[in-house]
């Protein structure tokens, strides 16, 4: 089966972050900048890596940037460049077309001139920071829409060696323990009321996010 390509526009953090994992996991990747600096930065971390424009349409065609399963606009400040790029990508006929916004106005412009996936990295961080700094035990935030998310919290002393029944986690906050993960690396996707919290197990827990903000707030 043939692997995925992938293309990243724009070597910031993020962006060389994402081209640089990507490769490390073994796929093929196109780095582009408009900074020689930035592409000498991950021409070894790379499968390639080149200096262009992304907002001239002929570059992107020279470079066969239509060819790739998917394509990252990962361009920091200059939002312009960022809608125009997506602008000219999508009348090429990328496939996949997942592009990063600054803020919800940028985001909403992006979504309707038809990028398929908007993300907003350093939201989603800052909102990973304040759910930790809200309790320690959890390593996770994920949001899934406007009102529901994912997180995983470590087991604090209050929950080790009571079951899934005996905390009443669904009852008690409205929320929904999806999995267990033990120290030990072993995932229960299917947790019974029965099971039993252990020492430095991870509970993934989806619910609405103000009932999640109880369930944390509660067990901080």
């Amino acid at each position: 089966m043939k692997k995925k390509q992938f293309a990243v526009i724009g070597m910031g953090r993020f962006g060389s972050s994402v081209a640089q994992t990507l490769y490390k996991l073994g796929f093929e990747v196109l780095a582009m900048d408009a900074n020689e600096d930035r592409v000498q930065d991950v021409i070894n971390l790379t499968t390639h890596a080149v200096q262009a424009d992304s907002t001239d349409e002929d570059a992107l065609k020279a470079l066969g940037i239509r060819n790739f399963d998917v394509v990252v606009v990962a361009i920091g400040q200059d939002i312009q460049s960022s809608i125009l790029t997506t602008l000219i990508l999508k009348d090429m006929g990328v496939k996949t077309l997942i592009v990063k916004a600054q803020n919800e106005l940028h985001g909403k412009v992006l979504t309707k001139i038809g990028a398929d996936k908007v993300i907003f990295p350093e939201r989603d961080m800052g909102q990973r920071v304040a759910h930790h700094l809200i309790s320690p035990n959890i390593i996770d935030f994920i949001e899934l829409s406007p009102e529901y998310s994912i997180v995983e919290i470590v087991a604090g002393n209050d929950m080790v060696g009571k079951n899934l029944r005996e905390l009443d986690i669904r009852a008690r906050y409205g929320c929904n323990v999806i999995a267990l993960k033990s120290s030990t690396g072993y995932m229960n996707i299917s947790p019974y009321a029965e099971d039993i919290i252990q020492a430095n197990d991870i509970l993934v827990v989806v619910g609405k996010n103000e009932d999640l903000q109880k369930f944390e707030v509660s067990f901080s």
